[in-house]
């Protein structure tokens, strides 16, 4: 219930924080990578069934790969939930406002009271493509579409959803 509650609060602002951009989205030319110079790192929060839920940290190397890690822990009544992953990307197409990625990311998820995880499928694992958008200042928002396969055997494509500060 919480997690549904705090992914309809994220695609809110997912929604509402582009319409205050005021860059234009412009691709890069084919062959032109506008790659950082330097070190780039973010914090934000980052919500999705292959990655986790909670604060993300990222950072941008000087070259087409950036990774992200991503945990949350909450504790009602007995029960503890947490959840600990992190996404590999690689830059597929670049500009100073938009960003189009490959990712490759990982999971593991707990919801369980006195070391028992009542978690069908806990480990999960998933493939797919992403974008990131300036949304004004050093915030971005992030999207991820991702074939996620479950340690149950289930493989379905999901969505994710993040938004991070530059600094």
């Amino acid at each position: 219930m919480a997690f549904r509650h705090l992914l309809s609060v994220m695609l809110i602002v997912a929604v509402l924080l582009p319409a205050a951009a005021n860059s234009q989205v412009v691709v890069s030319e084919r062959g032109s990578q506008t790659t950082p110079s330097r070190n780039v790192f973010g914090l934000g929060f980052e919500g999705g069934p292959t990655t986790g839920l909670g604060l993300g940290f990222r950072h941008h190397l000087p070259a087409p790969f950036s990774y992200q890690l991503v945990g949350g822990v909450m504790k009602a009544t007995d029960r503890l939930y947490y959840s600990i992953g992190a996404e590999f990307e690689y830059d597929l197409s670049r500009s100073s406002a938009v960003r189009f990625y490959g990712a490759t990311a990982f999971a593991y998820f707990y919801s369980g009271i006195g070391g028992h995880n009542d978690m069908i499928a806990p480990s999960r694992v998933g493939v797919g493509i992403g974008v990131e958008g300036l949304a004004g200042g050093g915030f971005h928002i992030n999207g991820d579409l991702l074939f996620t396969y479950f340690s149950d055997g289930t493989v379905i494509p999901l969505p994710q959803i993040g938004i991070y500060y530059y600094f």
